[in-house]
């Protein structure tokens, strides 16, 4: 099913549309409304639920075939957005790691993210447009929500899910556009995962609900789907390339799919075949137009359709609960 950009994302007359959209709504600071299993239904039906998945899908063909070096054009908006996460990148080097007994979960996190639950508000208010200001309070929601669990200092996809839902609201405002995808997933979500990486890295954070060596990966999982796109019809590089570290250290600088599987390289040790088993089975699948495919089924079965995912994420007037238009 192809989702049109016009749903979410503003179109040739930005302003009009985003502003329609916007105008008639009262923000309100989102919620949660999934407390019991039998409520998935609920979120499978919800604006939000079509809404965010319209929004993953649409990015996922916008980067097809194209690598992160590609010209892309580069707005204001995506200019503040990567000032907004090199301010939470440098709040870590000012956030050294704690002595303490317990080497995973490091307490320093607290305090790390205790200066963005203060800020955050600030933060989406320097991003967006003048007359879209009353709109922080909701969006600054997801970007809390996007950086890990401040109780039990651990980051999961529900973490990740908040920050595709940030951008998801950020183009619903018209702060950002349709000619913004290329730099939404090339510069953006690109920069947050390398202040994920270190976030997780710097306080040894735990994987949150992971599956362990079942899992795609304990962390992340949109840029296997985006990074999977980035690849289809490739001339040379085949999914069985992957797990050549000398492909993955060649070619990472353009391939997120690779960024992420050279991550995964610094973090673990040995048999690949044995901690990333998903991966490995992955890399048997001989295009990757398939390896997409299976990719965005998994991430619907595996995320987006679980309770323990889902029973935190928070819906508002952006990302409504009530059920979508047919």
């Amino acid at each position: 099913m192809h989702l049109s950009f016009d749903r979410f994302l503003p179109g040739s007359t930005p302003e009009d549309e985003a502003h329609e959209v916007t105008d008639s709504i009262t923000f309100m600071v989102p919620k949660k409304e999934i407390s019991m299993v039998p409520d998935m239904g609920k979120w499978k039906r919800s604006q939000a639920y079509a809404d965010y998945m319209g929004f993953v899908l649409t990015l996922n063909e916008g980067v097809k075939g194209k690598k992160l070096s590609s010209e892309y054009k580069v707005s204001e908006t995506v200019e503040k957005l990567v000032d907004l996460l090199g301010t939470l990148d440098r709040w870590i080097d000012e956030t050294p790691p704690v002595d303490q007994p317990s080497r995973f979960g490091n307490k320093a996190y607290r305090t790390w993210f205790a200066k963005l639950d203060q800020d955050a508000e600030a933060l989406v208010a320097a991003v967006l447009p003048a007359d879209r200001c009353a709109a922080a309070p909701e969006i600054a929601v997801y970007l809390k929500e996007s950086v890990g669990n401040a109780t039990r200092i651990d980051y999961g996809t529900g973490h990740e899910a908040a920050f595709a839902a940030f951008l998801c609201c950020l183009c619903k405002v018209g702060a950002l556009r349709v000619d913004d995808q290329l730099a939404i997933v090339f510069m953006v979500f690109n920069r947050y995962l390398e202040v994920m990486r270190k976030l997780q890295k710097t306080y040894r954070m735990e994987p949150a609900g992971s599956q362990g060596v079942w899992g795609l990966d304990d962390f992340q999982f949109l840029p296997f789907i985006w990074g999977s796109s980035q690849f289809v019809d490739n001339p040379t590089l085949e999914p069985r390339h992957f797990i050549d570290e000398r492909v993955v250290n060649e070619h990472h600088h353009d391939f997120m799919f690779l960024e992420c599987i050279k991550f995964i390289n610094e973090m673990k040790t040995g048999p690949f075949a044995e901690h990333s088993n998903q991966l490995w089975n992955i890399s048997a699948v001989p295009t990757w137009s398939k390896v997409n495919q299976g990719l965005i089924r998994m991430y619907k079965a595996e995320c987006m359709e679980k309770f323990p995912v889902i029973q935190h994420f928070k819906f508002g007037s952006l990302l409504p609960i009530q059920p979508g238009k047919p």
